[in-house]
Parts: C-alpha cells; structure tokens; sequence
C-alpha cells in the first residue's frame, strides 16, 4: 500500500498564479478569489500533487504524511 498525504495551501501566502491546478488538474482548485484550494486535503501520494507543490511561485503547498506528519514538501531542512 502506497503512502498517504495531507495536502494544504496557505492562503495567505498563495497568489492565485494557478499552477497547482495545470500540474494536477484535478487537485486543486481556485476560488473566486483565485486562491488555491486542494480538491481533496487527504490523497495517495501522486507525482502531480507533488509536480504542484514544487511548482508553486511562492512555496503555498505543503505535503506532509498522513499519521505521522512527515513533511513531504517543502522538504525539512
């Protein structure tokens, strides 16, 4: 069984660019504001989400593993 993550946009920090949602199709979505929501907080790992989150302009995403809260991305340092 593969790994499962919670996915979060911090929307005081995203920018509306809309590249999560070119990267996953499916795994974000904007609002009316243009801020960026995931479509569903609780995923399989997929490269797409992950494609988004180091694809954001500004660092919104944040991947962290579901259980134990492992960060995914931004990577800890």
């Amino acid at each position: 069984m593969g790994d499962r993550w919670h996915v979060e946009v911090d929307r005081g920090v995203c920018i509306g660019s809309g590249m999560c949602v070119n990267h996953a199709p499916g795994g974000f979505t904007l609002d009316s504001a243009r801020q960026s929501h995931p479509a569903v907080p609780e995923t399989d790992a997929n490269e797409g989400v992950l494609a988004a989150a180091e694809g954001c302009p500004v660092e919104a995403i944040m991947i962290t593993l579901l259980g134990s809260g492992e960060a995914v991305f931004p990577p800890e340092e």
